[in-house]
């Protein structure tokens, strides 16, 4: 495992490397990133919908759901946008470790931001599309409006097998799509470091073994 571990280190330090030598200028780079985030969590929030509710856009309150697109897309690309730059400190921190177990840990801070892009959703939704109804002069209470993504997502908790928990469940699965980029980068070179190595351990025992100078056969 030692050697998988140091494997996985490698990898994420070339990964580390790229982005070092190729981000440039940060006042360049964080627009065109941000601006990345809002394409990446519009075409998501819309793969969702289309997938998961279509039905929504064939009612009165298809409009909404394209109104509220602008709040999901910049908050959502704010938090991923901030969230990256911490992944890359955790990045660094974990590389700086000696210890494998110090290692693992750091890397696994990345599911704490997970669970915070969870609660974030339900924040964008719910500040969403408060502000969404302002704008088309029907406001909600902020509050209720909270309640409402609360209730959805504690029902889909109680029941996720439920036919409409179920889409909730998909639809905040999809939504999440890009805070769930650092760990899904994690564990593909986990695995890619896995498989590398075993590889390298059946070619090891594969490879015939070469007669050395005293060996019978020279004689």
């Amino acid at each position: 495992m030692k050697e998988v571990i140091a494997t996985w280190r490698d990898a994420l330090h070339q990964v580390l490397d790229l982005y070092e030598r190729k981000r440039g200028s940060i006042r360049i780079f964080f627009p065109l990133l941000f601006l990345f985030f809002i394409v990446l969590n519009v075409a998501c929030y819309w793969w969702a919908i289309y997938t998961a509710f279509p039905h929504y856009m064939l009612t009165h309150e298809a409009s909404h759901y394209v109104k509220l697109q602008i709040p999901v897309g910049l908050l959502g690309a704010l938090f991923d946008s901030l969230s990256f730059f911490v992944t890359i400190w955790i990045i660094r921190r974990a590389l700086a470790s000696t210890k494998t177990s110090e290692y693992v840990f750091h890397l696994s801070l990345d599911l704490v931001i997970a669970l915070l892009a969870t609660l974030w959703v339900l924040f964008v939704f719910t500040f969403g599309g408060w502000l969404i109804s302002l704008w088309e002069s029907a406001p909600e209470q902020f509050a209720d409006r909270g309640s409402k993504y609360t209730v959805r997502a504690v029902q889909a908790l109680q029941d996720p097998t439920g036919r409409e928990n179920a889409k909730n469940i998909y639809f905040g699965l999809i939504m999440g799509v890009s805070a769930a980029l650092p760990t899904c980068l994690h564990l593909s070179l986990f695995v890619f470091s896995l498989l590398r190595r075993l590889k390298a351990s059946l070619t090891a025992k594969e490879s015939p073994r070469k007669p050395g100078p005293d060996s019978p056969e020279q004689n």
